[in-house]
This record gives structure tokens, C-alpha cells and sequence, in this order.
């Protein structure tokens, strides 16, 4: 694998670019050319025009999409007709299921949900309940949030809004009891109390992946939430509900990118708790970790914006070294978390501790 292609190159996509450039050659596909200067070449076009996406395409070894979740298939769809790898971010479970039909048959990868969630909490949750001989119950929650949040909603809008209120809408797949059901999102809320600040966690889709398929069986309870500060399900329940805006998305989109814009001082919360037998011994393992803005190439990049980029980036140098498959279907939690923090991308997570 030699040259890669990003598509989309908003914030995550320019860094998934700028990440990869130091060990691919990179080429950068928009609409638009990027606001600033990148360190890798850029092609406009439109993912719609499939003659050009294709011609685009053609020349990499291997694409990522970084563009909204309801835009991956086309790209995707090329990717699995010129016989390239292909990765992905996206939250979304329909896109991942028709992805997942195309790696069937497809000569390269398919690896879509590469991000933070799904993506490197499923990696995180694998590594926690592979030590265990039974387990009885795997836990997981990220937030990506204001460091120092105001107003009744404490939040900001770090990543794409779309995604957002697509998984605060879409139902969300748990295990519970043994059984693998679905629940609807913004519920469930608990409060979580990690070194004196409290948060609210709640159901949200997407977020677990393919791990409940995977855990079917194994695990009597398995589930995914949100963190947010307190407060914050409630408000969200009030305008998609009260307000029957979920059936406005963009209309729901417009206003909460204005109320709440992007801040520069932003934190991501990883935290994975398992519970099970180490052989006849009940034991528990947890995780946590707060990740906070770092410098790449000089430039400062939000928590959210990393956090993202660098996961997916380090799939790809796996799929590139051997470490993964090179073929099919490929499941985050399959991915060890060992070897993905040897990556150069992945040891971006190590260096924040």
C-alpha cells in the first residue's frame, strides 16, 4: 500500500490527510479546495459524479472516507468495484450493514466505523474482556465535550452535528439479560463520578458496532453510552420529542451549530469497565483516560479531532504491515489494542498518558 486517498477534508479528513502523509503518498478529494494549506495534494470533484470518483479512485492503493455518514456508500461502492481497501468513521448501522455485504465479495478491505466510537472503544472494550475466562457484563462510554462547559446543554459541537443527532435518534442495539434487543437513545441515563466530576451517560446508536454479534452468547450485559455533562439528555429529549423536531434534522442542525460552536479547549473521555471470571474469581477491569488538544506538525488539533483521525490512521498502517487482514470484513474489536499503539498513529494515544 503505497498511495491513499482521502475524501472529504473537513477537520478530521485534513488530519486523517496530514496523519498519513508521513508514511503514504496522500491525495485529498472535495468539492472544494481546503481554507488552509495541507501537506498533501488535493483533487476537486464531486462524489456523485461516479465516472470521476472512479477515475480519482483508480490511482490508490486504498481509500478513507471522512465525509458524513450519509455520504460513504458511493464512495465505498467504487472502492469495492476497482478492488481497493477501503476505512471509514461512520456511526451509522445501515451504512455498516450494506458495507458489510460488500466485503463478501471484495478483493481489499472493508473496515468502516475506524473512529473513536465505534472504532478504538470497541478496540479498548476487546482488550479489557479478552482477559477474562466468563464474562457477565462489558460496559462502554466515551464523551467528547467542552473542558469548561457553559449553559444549561454544556456542550459544543466538536464533531459533526449530523452524527450527532443521528445517534441521538436512531435506536441503539445493548445486550441485556442475555438477549440482544434495541433500545431508544437518550435513555438509560446514569450518573458517572470520575476524580470528583460528574457526568450523565445514556444510550446512543452505533457506538458498540458489531460487538453485540460478537458477544451474543458470551455476555449478559453489554451496552454503549454517551457522556455528557448533567442535565444534557433531558434537553435534547425536550427539543427531538417536545418539539418534534427529529422528523427537521437540518432544521435541528442549524440551530444547535449556532447556539453551539466549536471551542478550541476540548476534552474526550474514554472509560471501559468489564466485570467476569478470571477462572472461579469474579474480577473487574476498567479503563480511563481524558484526552486533551495536542501539536501535530506544529499545528494544534481539538481532542476530538485526534482522537478521531489518529485511529483511523492507525488502521490503515495495520492493514499496510501486515498486522490486520487484507481482505474483508473487518470487525474494531478484533483489532489489538497492543498492536495498534505500536502504530505511529496509534502511539498518539500512549503519548497523552
Amino acid at each position: 500500500m503505497k498511495n491513499v486517498a482521502v475524501v472529504g477534508l473537513g477537520k478530521v479528513g485534513s488530519l486523517v490527510g496530514t496523519l498519513l502523509s508521513d508514511l503514504f503518498t496522500v491525495t485529498g478529494f472535495d468539492q472544494s479546495r481546503p481554507a488552509t494549506d495541507l501537506s498533501f495534494a488535493v483533487e476537486t470533484g464531486s462524489i456523485k459524479d461516479t465516472a470521476q470518483l472512479e477515475a480519482f479512485l483508480s490511482k490508490q492503493d486504498a481509500v478513507v472516507s471522512c465525509l458524513p455518514y450519509n455520504l460513504n456508500l458511493p464512495v465505498a461502492q467504487a472502492a469495492h468495484k476497482l478492488g481497493i481497501h477501503y476505512f471509514d468513521l461512520t456511526e451509522d448501522v445501515p451504512t455498516t450493514a450494506a458495507i458489510r455485504e460488500m466485503a463478501k465479495t471484495s478483493k481489499g478491505v472493508m473496515a468502516p466505523q475506524c473512529g473513536l466510537a465505534p472504532g478504538f472503544i470497541g478496540i479498548v472494550g476487546a482488550d479489557l474482556y479478552n482477559r477474562f475466562t466468563k464474562l457477565r457484563d462489558v460496559e462502554l462510554r466515551v464523551g467528547a465535550l467542552p473542558r469548561y462547559p457553559n449553559g444549561l446543554m454544556g456542550y459544543s459541537f466538536t464533531w459533526s452535528p449530523a452524527g450527532v443527532i443521528n445517534e441521538y435518534i436512531n435506536d441503539s442495539e445493548v445486550i441485556h439479560n442475555g438477549e440482544r434487543k434495541m433500545v431508544p437513545s437518550l435513555e438509560g441515563i446514569e450518573m458517572i463520578n470520575i476524580e470528583g466530576q460528574e457526568f450523565e451517560a445514556f444510550s446512543t446508536s452505533g457506538g458498540l458496532g458489531t460487538m453485540c454479534e460478537t458477544l451474543a452468547g458470551k455476555v449478559d450485559t453489554l451496552n454503549y453510552k454517551t457522556m455528557r455533562y448533567p442535565g444534557h439528555a433531558k434537553l435534547m429529549r425536550f427539543l427531538l420529542y417536545e418539539l418534534i423536531l427529529k422528523e427537521k434534522r437540518e432544521l435541528v442542525e442549524q440551530i444547535l451549530t449556532e447556539a453551539k460552536p466549536p471551542v478550541r479547549e476540548d476534552v474526550v473521555y474514554v472509560y471501559a469497565v468489564v466485570e467476569g471470571w478470571k477462572g472461579d474469581q469474579l474480577a473487574r477491569e476498567e479503563f480511563y483516560h481524558a484526552y486533551h488538544p495536542i501539536l501535530i506538525h506544529g499545528k494544534e488539533w481539538r481532542a476530538i479531532s485526534w482522537t478521531t483521525a489518529a485511529s483511523v490512521a492507525a488502521v490503515v498502517e495495520m492493514v499496510a504491515n501486515g498486522t490486520l487482514a487484507n481482505q474483508g470484513f473487518i470487525k474494531q474489536e478484533e483489532i489489538s489494542y497492543e498492536a495498534f499503539i505500536k502504530t505511529k498513529n496509534g502511539s498518539l494515544y500512549q503519548s497523552q498518558h
